[in-house]
């Protein structure tokens, strides 16, 4: 088995990740009945005994001792990571894992990228060492992130390059929350266009999650439990909709957003952590989906929205589930694949499912979705056994589709209009390191991203159907 670790940066990164352990360490109980330190935890979990002088870790087949997560926790505040040292993970993580500060970044990219990333640099590339010697054979890093605030965006894509220059070799993944636009951060356009050059420059998949999407989710849950049919009601104490019953504590504002996101995770990794007959290796999502490596922006959606909740919905078909994850209402990214190119799909699937039924809905769904002409084949997928806790199946579609495209068009067009007025970037340049040519280097990278993806959109007019197959004379 493989190992991976989670880097989480920021207040939201941390929250999200919260969420992420939270959940997982619950899918790993209800499926480890015997209480053993089996491949499945060992995946993202080292298994510490504490009675050990040395702080031993027990090998795979032994009795759970100590459980501890493989992350890294980042923040330039103390708020979260305090919060969850002193709530019921506090157990999974040691002073060894953690980096905090307590000024935070004043929602300024350059203060989390050239102010903190400086000064912590030898720290970070410390604790990322660490954990990646825990590891047998590190295969991914997960890195969690925001890019409106300044921590998330500047320090997160920070460490996002120091990966690439100490651990080259190993796969990075990024999940950026993406702003809405109606962000309360004022220079939300500056550090998410800022961000974005980094991202595209050094990740290998980005997985961009916007907040707006989020919001319309987790507004249809809570119409479904408020007087919703008979049947379709969720309930209260439900880890979707609140904190309580979980381990990060009581109900916090963005818990119902955080744990979507967490969920995404949780499918992206359930190939890594559990046994299926037809498993995906994390290297091959960014082998088989990514044809260009800058345009590797992959659009997730999810079904059921609700996994790992207590939730009284009728189980969907497992037809239905296919039909659901390329609707816009299940993607968590406000965009229109179905009218716009794919490049490449992948669909991890988790549950009973039979290999049979994933080439029928393949071949169901195919004629209703706009592939490039030279990869029609273009699918990559995985069958995990071990299904969602409460779920007979769930499905996380991961497109590599031009649909991208207005939403990093809406970005430049925000950050245009504070950029042409120069607003608030007097903040930025008296930043040491900070010029102004890194403004203009990072929007000149993304009308550059914006173009290629319009470059492969402009094909679309151009795909043949299949030629019609000569009579054979008899």
């Amino acid at each position: 088995m493989t190992q991976s670790v989670v880097v989480q940066v920021g207040q939201c990164g941390n929250q999200v990740g919260c969420r992420f352990w939270d959940l997982a360490l619950r899918e790993h109980a209800h499926v480890n009945k015997r209480g053993l330190y089996d491949e499945a935890l060992s995946s993202f979990f080292r298994n510490v005994d504490s009675r050990k002088s040395d702080g031993g870790v027990c090998g795979v087949g032994g009795r759970i001792q100590h459980l501890k997560a493989r992350a890294v926790l980042v923040d330039m505040e103390e708020g979260v990571v305090s919060e969850i040292l002193q709530g019921p993970l506090r157990e999974v993580f040691d002073s060894t894992q953690l980096l905090t500060d307590v000024s935070g970044s004043g929602n300024n990219w350059a203060v989390g990228h050239m102010t903190y990333g400086s000064a912590y640099r030898e720290l970070i590339v410390d604790k990322l060492r660490k954990a990646a010697e825990h590891c047998d054979c590190l295969q991914c890093f997960f890195l969690i992130h925001s890019m409106g605030g300044g921590t998330g965006s500047g320090l997160g894509t920070r460490v996002l390059r120091l990966l690439e220059e100490e651990f080259p070799d190993v796969c990075r993944i990024v999940t950026s929350m993406y702003p809405s636009a109606e962000d309360d951060v004022i220079t939300s356009p500056y550090n998410s266009v800022l961000a974005m050059k980094e991202l595209t420059e050094h990740a290998d998949c980005v997985l961009p999650v916007e907040n707006q999407s989020l919001v319309d989710i987790v507004n249809k849950i809570s119409l479904l439990s408020h007087g919703a049919k008979p049947g379709l009601t969720i309930k209260r104490d439900s880890t979707v909709i609140s904190g309580q019953g979980g381990l990060c504590g009581a109900e916090k504002p963005f818990d119902a957003m955080n744990n979507i996101v967490a969920n995404l995770l949780l499918n992206i990794t359930s190939s890594a952590r559990f046994e299926g007959s037809l498993n995906m290796d994390l290297n091959e999502i960014a082998m088989n989906l990514v044809p260009f490596p800058r345009l590797h922006y992959l659009v997730p959606s999810l079904t059921p929205l609700y996994t790992l909740a207590d939730v009284n919905v009728p189980s969907r078909r497992l037809d239905q589930m296919f039909s659901d994850a390329f609707s816009k209402d299940h993607q968590l990214i406000r965009a229109d694949p179905k009218h716009c190119l794919y490049l490449a799909c992948a669909l991890m699937l988790r549950g009973n499912v039979h290999v049979s039924d994933l080439r029928r809905n393949i071949e169901r769904l195919r004629p209703s979705l706009p592939f490039v002409s030279w990869n029609q084949e273009g699918w990559k997928t995985g069958l995990c056994s071990v299904p969602p806790v409460g779920h007979s199946h769930s499905l996380l579609a991961l497109a590599n589709n031009t649909c991208v495209k207005p939403t990093f068009m809406e970005l430049r067009e925000r950050f245009t209009r504070l950029y042409r007025k120069k607003a608030h970037l007097h903040h930025y340049l008296h930043i040491q390191g900070m010029e102004e040519s890194v403004f203009s280097e990072a929007m000149s990278s993304l009308s550059s991203l914006i173009e290629e993806y319009h470059h492969l959109d402009a094909t679309k007019a151009r795909l043949i159907p299949d030629a019609p197959r000569l009579n054979i004379a008899r």
